[in-house]
């Protein structure tokens, strides 16, 4: 589903699914940074593997 066809659906979970996802992908960072391990992601349809030190260079504001 596209950002706009979630936005018009008629079941209010559904609507809020990809903010839910984007909290949850925040909180994986977070916690992999605490805890010094790597998460996977998919990137470019390539499967990527971030490092905690890498996740937390791109936390660092520019």
């Amino acid at each position: 589903m596209t950002q706009q066809e979630l936005s018009q659906a008629k079941d209010p979970d559904l609507r809020t699914s990809l903010q839910a996802m984007l909290r949850a992908a925040e909180l994986a960072r977070k916690t992999a940074m605490q805890t010094g391990t790597d998460i996977v992601i998919v990137e470019n349809q390539q499967i990527v593997r971030l490092s905690a030190h890498k996740l937390q260079q791109q936390d660092k504001p520019a």
